[in-house]
């Protein structure tokens, strides 16, 4: 295990700057995940740590040694890639044995020993003689996480590696990579899109846009605590919604004249953006039970199963919100939302 610390990390292709200012300090044994859109920068950061792109500006540290200048064989990483990159006419053992053998590490014996850890640590001990193309896609999948870890490097970089899998295979691999971490430790860089991958399996979770860090935070915080309107729009795609704090900084003027409630806390009148999750929206008939709250009219009803997603239409403005199934409203009624203050975030004005 090793700490990582990126410090002014700039990347540039040709007159492009892709990363602007990049400062990371990664503790010894953390899952970290890059997260962010495409194009982002989080994969070119991820390839700067290991080696496989040069900086314009900045420092690469790992374990305190700087390897700004260092090749990737002399990092003491291992990086998993999107594609796998298995061999096909070679065994799963000795695609795992692979690295040992390019790094000339241990005898024979002890690589046998290491490729027989590294295969039962992914459970595929018993699978060893047979070749990539005889797996499933999730069995190569873990077959390429083996041969990452085998070499029992000080860092281990995750390219997006679950992207090629269904859903079900990915639930089933977030819960090993999360039972893999804890029994060996890595400090491990994951790059990802999905926030769900990044809430689930994540120590902190790094969200870039545009090549700069938006905000970077425990998956509680983060989720729950966004820092900007980008932030909060990313990570469980929130309402954003313009609106205007009163005179006394307790309430908020909608765009189409309702008002709201806002939590506690001392503001100045003005133009803010609230950022309310799907799931805080409560809905109930129009002046059914005398509770207070803005009203919106119901458009489009989307079945999830044990939810229903409703698209609610207030003004101009257009909110999403999250029902129980067994909670049925027609297109065109009128609901009033019920939110609890304390669940709202009032953020600067979103450009």
């Amino acid at each position: 295990m090793a700490d990582v610390r990126l410090t002014d990390i700039t990347k540039s292709f040709g007159k492009v700057e892709v990363l602007h200012g990049v400062s990371l300090d990664i503790r010894s044994g953390e899952f970290i995940s890059l997260l962010g859109a495409s194009g982002c920068g989080k994969t070119t950061l991820l390839r700067i740590v290991a080696g496989l792109e040069s900086v314009t500006t900045g420092r690469v540290e790992i374990d305190g040694r700087d390897v700004t200048s260092l090749p990737p064989e002399r990092r003491d990483i291992a990086m998993m890639f999107q594609s796998y990159a298995l061999l096909p006419h070679l065994s799963v053992a000795e695609n795992v044995r692979f690295p040992l053998r390019m790094r000339r590490i241990g005898n024979r014996e002890d690589q046998r020993r290491r490729v027989q850890e590294a295969l039962e640590t992914v459970q595929l001990g018993h699978l060893a003689d047979r070749r990539p193309r005889q797996l499933s896609g999730g069995q190569q999948q873990r077959v390429a996480l083996a041969r990452a870890i085998v070499s029992r490097p000080k860092v281990l970089l995750l390219d997006e590696p679950l992207s090629n899998l269904d859903a079900r295979l990915r639930e089933d691999m977030h819960v090993e990579l999360i039972e893999m971490h804890k029994q060996l430790g890595l400090t491990t860089i994951f790059v990802t899109h999905d926030q769900e991958e990044a809430l689930s399996l994540s120590d902190r979770i790094v969200l870039i846009n545009n090549g700069e860090v938006e905000q970077e935070d425990t998956p509680s915080a983060i989720y729950s605590r966004p820092a900007t309107a980008f932030a909060s729009a990313f990570l469980g795609a929130a309402n954003l919604i313009d609106a205007e704090v009163l005179e006394g900084g307790r309430r908020a003027r909608l765009p189409d004249g309702q008002q709201m409630d806002l939590p506690e806390g001392e503001r100045r009148p003005g133009p803010v953006t609230l950022s309310i999750r799907q799931e805080d929206i409560a809905l109930a008939a129009a002046g059914d039970d005398g509770s207070v709250g803005p009203e919106a009219s119901v458009g489009t009803r989307v079945y999830l199963g044990a939810r229903n997603r409703y698209v609610l239409r207030l003004g101009d403005a257009r909110l999403r919100a999250l029902a129980p199934s067994d909670q049925s409203w027609d297109e065109g009624s009128r609901v009033r939302l019920r939110i609890d203050p304390a669940r709202l975030r009032v953020l600067p004005r979103a450009d």
